[in-house]
C-alpha cells in the first residue's frame, strides 16, 4: 500500500504554526495545561498525521489503519490538533472546551472516548509499553490471518507509531518493554522520542544523563538521530528522511530520538520548565503569534484555506482505505475459514457451544485451582485461537503455558520451540510491562490475552491493571500463589493487602475460586464478559466440592450464591473466598453439630455479587440473619459491607511467615475452632 504524501509547501507550514497557536490559546483559555510541548512537537505530528500515518478519519476503526499512541499523554493537544485537522469529528469548539467538564478534549487522551484516540495515556511510559504490545498482537494476528504472505506484503502489515517523552523513558516500565521490543526484533514498531531536556523540575539532566542511543542501540534497535536546526526548531527534512528510515527497517524497532525546544519559537518561555505545564500569558502568546507571523488579536483561528488543506489528509486516507479494499475482497474470496474467523474476531463473539469442552473436575480429589486454571486454558486454547497469552518468568508455577503453543519469539531466534507466531509470550521477569503489553494487545483489536505472576506482584502491575479497569479491556491478569498458603517462600512473597487493594479498583473483577469448576466456570463468564478479570489462584490443592450435595458450580458467574443451607432457618453465615471456602464448609458442621444453624456462602467475587439484583443478594444473605462471618486469609477491609455491624471477620491484620501452609493457617487463627469462637461470641 502507498504511503500518503504529499509536497511540503507554504500552507503546511502555517498550519503547523497555527497548531503551535491553537496549543498556546487553549491553555491559555483553560487556565491549565501543558502548551509547551504540543508548540514544539506540532510539526512532527503534523508531518505524521499528514505524510505517513495510514489512516482514515472517516473510518476509525479501519482494519488496516497504522496505530498511532501519545504517550506522553500531558501533550494531549498535540493529538487533538491533528484529530481536528485530520477530521476524525473533533471541531474548534471542542478545542475551546479543552480540559473542560463533558468535553472530547480531556486533560489527557482517553480510549473510547475521543474518536482516534488508541489507548488512554498520561501515566507515563504506559503508551511505550502499549505500543509494544501492539506490535506484538499485530505479528500474531498477521499469523491468524495471513501467515505465508513476505514481511510487508500483507494487507495485515502495518506500523505502531508512538510519540514519547523523556519522562516516559525515565519511566521503568518503557525499559522493560523496550528490552523484549528489542528481544521480539518488532519491526512494525517506530518510536519519536521528543528529547528536550525539560520537565516540571526543570533541566531532565538533574535525573536522566544516560545515553539513551547507547541504552536503545543495547535493546536491539535501530536508531535514529535528529537535530534541531540552529534557530530551535525542528529540521523537518531529517525529520522526514528518519521516518523513511524507520519505514524501511522491518527487522527491528526503530527509535528516532528528536532533539526540540519546548515551546519554540515562544521568545521568553521556550526552554523553559514553566512553558511545560503552565499557560503562557497573554502578551507571551501575542509575541509568539507575531514570531509565527499570525494575527496576535486572533484567537483559535484557522482560516478556511488552512482547513481545507488540511482536511484534504480525508480524501488521501479514503483512497488508501479502498485500495486496502480491494485487496481485502481477493483476500476473502481465497481464505474462506480465515475470512470467517476474521469476521468472528471483529464482532469480538465467541464461537457457538464454544464451552461445552471445558473440564469438569469430579469431587474427591484435592486440585490447588492454579491446576485447575491451567487445565482450563488448554481446553479454551483448543476452541479459540485468539486466545493467547503467558507469564513473567512464572508460567510452570501459574500453569499459564499452551501446550504445543509455541514461543512467541522472531522468525530468526534459534530458541527451540520459537514460532514468530507462537501462542506463549515469555514476558521475562518484567512484570510491569507485561501488564501493560496486555493492555497494548487487547487494544489492537482482535484477540484475548492473558498474562500471570503471582499475586504480590500485582503491585508491579497495579497501574497496568487499574488502566485496563479504566479502559474496559478484556485482559485477564492470572495470579496465583493467593495467600499465606503458597507457604515457606515467607512474608515476602505471601499476599495479605492485595485482594483488597485489587478490589479497590473499579471496574476490575476480583476472582478467586474456592475450587476446581469455580475456576472453570470462572473463565466461562470472563471470556464471555470480554472485561478486566484479576483471576486470584491457590498454590496449595483445595477440596473439590462434591457439587451432588452443593450448589452447582453454575452460580459462580453470580459472583456469591449460597453453596451449603442448613436444613433450619439459618442463625448463621459463613462467607468465603478461595482456599477459605473449605474451613467454612468445615466449620459449618462443627456448628450443625453444636446446634447451630448455619449457612455457607461461597464468595468468588464481590464484583459480579453486587451486579446482581437486590432480590438476589438478599436471597444469599437474607437481612434477618445478622451474624455473618466472613473467612479470607486477607486484611478485612471491604467486608463489612456484607457483614453488617452485628458480623465479624477471620481475616490476616499483619504479614505472614515462613512456614507450611497447614502450620500457617492453624497459627494465624484459620481454624475450625477459631470460626466457631466467633461465632458463638457473636449469638451470645
Amino acid at each position: 500500500m502507498s504511503a500518503m504524501t504529499t509536497t511540503w509547501s507554504e500552507l503546511d507550514d502555517k498550519a503547523v504554526a497555527y497548531a503551535r497557536a491553537i496549543a498556546m490559546d487553549a491553555v491559555q483559555k483553560v487556565g491549565n495545561g501543558h502548551p509547551g510541548t504540543a508548540m514544539s512537537l506540532a510539526p512532527v505530528a503534523y508531518t505524521l498525521f499528514q505524510r505517513h500515518l495510514v489512516h482514515d478519519p472517516s473510518d476509525p476503526h479501519w482494519l488496516g489503519r497504522d496505530r498511532f499512541i501519545l504517550s506522553c499523554g500531558h501533550s494531549s493537544l498535540t493529538l487533538y490538533t491533528q484529530l481536528f485537522f485530520s477530521g476524525y469529528g473533533l471541531e474548534m469548539e471542542d478545542l475551546k472546551r479543552f480540559r473542560t467538564w463533558g468535553s472530547l478534549t480531556p486533560g489527557h487522551p482517553e480510549y473510547g472516548h475521543t474518536a482516534g484516540v488508541e489507548t488512554t495515556t498520561g501515566p507515563l511510559g504506559q503508551g511505550v509499553a502499549n505500543g509494544v504490545g501492539m506490535a506484538m498482537a499485530a505479528r500474531y494476528e498477521r499469523g491468524l490471518l495471513d501467515p505465508d504472505a513476505p514481511i510487508g506484503k500483507s494487507l495485515f502489515d502495518h506500523r505502531i507509531w508512538v510519540i514519547c517523552s523523556d519522562g516516559d523513558l525515565e519511566e521503568g516500565v518503557s525499559s522493560e518493554a523496550s528490552s523484549i521490543a528489542g528481544t521480539q526484533q518488532l519491526g512494525s514498531l517506530n518510536v519519536i522520542y521528543d528529547d528536550n531536556r525539560i520537565s516540571i523540575e526543570g533541566d531532565t539532566h538533574k535525573a536522566f544523563t544516560e545515553n539513551v542511543t547507547a541504552r536503545y542501540l543495547a535493546y536491539g534497535w535501530h536508531v535514529i538521530e535528529v537535530a534541531t536546526l540552529s534557530d530551535g526548531n525542528v529540521d523537518r527534512i531529517a525529520l522526514e528522511a528518519a521516518i523513511e528510515a524507520a519505514k524501511a527497517e522491518t527487522s527491528k524497532p526503530s527509535l528516532i530520538r528528536l532533539h526540540t525546544v519546548i515551546a519554540w519559537p515562544a521568545p521568553n518561555a521556550r526552554g523553559t520548565a514553566k512553558s511545560h505545564g503552565s499557560a503562557l500569558g497573554e502578551s507571551e502568546i501575542a509575541a509568539t503569534k507575531i514570531a509565527l507571523g499570525l494575527n496576535p488579536e486572533e484567537f483559535f483561528a484557522l482560516p478556511d484555506e488552512i482547513q481545507n488543506h488540511v482536511r484534504e489528509v480525508r480524501e488521501r486516507g479514503k483512497s488508501a482505505h479502498a485500495e486496502w479494499d480491494k485487496l481485502f475482497l481477493t483476500w476473502n474470496k481465497t481464505n474462506s475459514d480465515r475470512s470467517e474467523l476474521l469476521a468472528r474476531l471483529r464482532k469480538r463473539e465467541l464461537p457457538k457451544d464454544w464451552h461445552v469442552s471445558l473440564p469438569v473436575f469430579p469431587a474427591g480429589k484435592d486440585v490447588a485451582t492454579r491446576k485447575a486454571s491451567g487445565d482450563t486454558i488448554q481446553a479454551i486454547a483448543k476452541t479459540l485461537p485468539e486466545f493467547w497469552g503467558g507469564s513473567a518468568d512464572l508460567a510452570e508455577s501459574n500453569n499459564t503455558t499452551i501446550e504445543s503453543g509455541g514461543s512467541f519469539l522472531p522468525a530468526t531466534s534459534d530458541i527451540e520451540g520459537s514460532n514468530p507466531y507462537g501462542r506463549v509470550v515469555h514476558f521475562g521477569i518484567r512484570e510491569h510491562a507485561m501488564g501493560s503489553i496486555l493492555n497494548g494487545i487487547r487494544l489492537h483489536g482482535l484477540t484475548r490475552p492473558f498474562g500471570g505472576t503471582f499475586l504480590v506482584f500485582s503491585d508491579y502491575m497495579r497501574p497496568a491493571a487499574r488502566l485496563a479497569s479504566l479502559m474496559k479491556l478484556g485482559v485477564t491478569f492470572v495470579w496465583s500463589h493467593d495467600s499465606i498458603g503458597l507457604g515457606e517462600d515467607g512474608p515476602t512473597h505471601q499476599p495479605v493487602e492485595h485482594i483488597a487493594a485489587l478490589r479497590a479498583i473499579p471496574g476490575l473483577a476480583v476472582v478467586r475460586p474456592a475450587d476446581a469448576n469455580e475456576v472453570v466456570r470462572a473463565w466461562q463468564r470472563i471470556l464471555e464478559d470480554d472485561l478486566p478479570v484479576a483471576l486470584l489462584l491457590s498454590r496449595q490443592n483445595l477440596p473439590v466440592v462434591d457439587r451432588t450435595t452443593h450448589a452447582s458450580a453454575e452460580l459462580t458467574v453470580k459472583g456469591a450464591y449460597v453453596l451449603k443451607d442448613s436444613q433450619q432457618p439459618a442463625r448463621v453465615i459463613l462467607i468465603a473466598s478461595g482456599s477459605e471456602v473449605s474451613l467454612a464448609l468445615s466449620a459449618a458442621d462443627a456448628l450443625e453439630s453444636d446446634g447451630i444453624a448455619t449457612r455457607v456462602v461461597s464468595a468468588p467475587c464481590l464484583e459480579w455479587f453486587d451486579e446482581q439484583d437486590s432480590d438476589y443478594r438478599d436471597s444469599v444473605l437474607p437481612p434477618s440473619v445478622k451474624v455473618r462471618i466472613s473467612i479470607e486469609a486477607g486484611i478485612a477491609q471491604g467486608w463489612h459491607k456484607y457483614i453488617g455491624d452485628a458480623g465479624t471477620s477471620i481475616s490476616l491484620e499483619h504479614f505472614g511467615a515462613s512456614a507450611s501452609a497447614t502450620e500457617l493457617f492453624a497459627q494465624f487463627g484459620f481454624t475450625v475452632d477459631n470460626v466457631r469462637t466467633a461465632v458463638k461470641e457473636r449469638l451470645t
